[in-house]
């Protein structure tokens, strides 16, 4: 039974954690529910693993599209660095849905979590690895990992899922690098020019930053599905809007509507040039540079799918991936069908 005392002390730190998110998306410069349509409609939190990053832009781009203010939604976005910081956010009951990588639903459902996609935004994971040009001559393939020093996001996100199936599928063991966390954009691109990271994994806009700066060179490329099928052995569904399973069964009508609106951006995104897609989104995304910003997205576009449906297969590649290095997935049993559902794609389909 709760004491007085401790239950306060839960509120405080409930409070202080949401306060915490809330400055996390203020300083992400996110204009949220006002971007789409004044805040009127049912409310609605989404939390993004990095609101600026291309791999996630259908997010923003929905709300700037007015998507969710015509299905009467008012969508809240809010941003965090990394994806496991997002996903931690939705299994704490913060937010009502994450933008975020597919792996996470079957990471969390071994540890007794239900949560599932219910629109797949892409096919392929995105991700790029970048050596420093000052390592290029002793990191030629993922056989060299060893002894390195390898950037991701944060510890437990897809960047590290990814790195570490890199290694293992080439000879690696996990314990022999060193994951170093060290978030996206311009933390990422200093890690990288000051030798904090001898290679990395990140995302456009920040590869292209890189490419443009010369301070690194890409080693695998997963942008699209042939780059997703070289290096992981099939579709790697990445990007998507994943939600706790009993929320979307009480909220059958909001989720439909969320899918919606994100199946409309999709079709949008395929019938638009990535110059016009890039104008659609926040002046200040594009950092002073519109054409780099927007061949970043015309570099990323290939991942995203058309109609926001699971890929064939697409499941059992990720389920492979993590079950290569993931000791907790590896000796247990995954409910795949449990981890996503095309009910609402299928109806935003009609």
């Amino acid at each position: 039974m709760r004491t007085p005392a401790r239950h306060a002390a839960s509120a405080a730190a409930a409070l202080l954690a949401l306060s915490c998110l809330t400055a996390c998306a203020d300083d992400a410069s996110t204009s949220t529910s006002a971007a789409g349509g004044g805040g009127k409609g049912e409310h609605v939190k989404i939390m993004v693993g990095g609101l600026d990053k291309v791999i996630y832009l259908p997010a923003m781009l929905t709300q700037r599209l007015g998507y969710f203010s015509a299905e009467g939604l008012d969508v809240e976005l809010l941003s965090e660095p990394a994806g496991v910081q997002a996903e931690t956010a939705l299994v704490a009951g913060q937010v009502q849905g994450t933008v975020g990588f597919y792996d996470h639903t079957l990471d969390l459902q071994v540890k007794g979590k239900e949560v599932e996609s219910v629109v797949q935004f892409s096919h392929a994971p995105g991700e790029v690895e970048v050596v420093s040009a000052k390592a290029a001559g002793s990191i030629r393939s993922p056989k060299d990992f060893k002894g390195k020093k390898l950037g991701v996001t944060g510890l437990g996100s897809s960047t590290d899922f990814l790195t570490k199936y890199l290694a293992v599928k080439n000879g690696v063991d996990v314990s022999e690098f060193t994951p170093v966390a060290v978030g996206a954009g311009q933390t990422f691109v200093s890690a990288l020019q000051k030798g904090s990271i001898d290679a990395g994994m990140t995302t456009d806009p920040t590869v292209a930053t890189l490419l443009r700066k010369k301070a690194g060179t890409v080693l695998v490329d997963m942008r699209t599905p042939e780059g997703s099928q070289a290096a992981l052995g099939g579709p790697y569904p990445s990007s998507s809007l994943y939600m706790r399973t009993d929320w979307v069964n009480s909220h059958k009508d909001t989720v439909q509507k969320l899918v919606n609106a994100f199946v409309k951006t999709l079709r949008w995104m395929h019938t638009h040039s990535a110059a016009e897609i890039a104008a659609k989104m926040p002046a200040d995304y594009s950092q002073g540079d519109e054409a780099l910003y927007a061949e970043a997205i015309k570099d990323t576009v290939p991942m995203f799918t058309e109609d926001g449906v699971m890929p064939a297969n697409g499941p059992e590649t990720v389920e492979k991936v993590l079950r290569a290095f993931n000791p907790t997935i590896k000796n247990a049993e995954v409910d795949l069908a449990r981890t996503y559902t095309t009910e609402f794609v299928e109806k935003a389909a009609g």
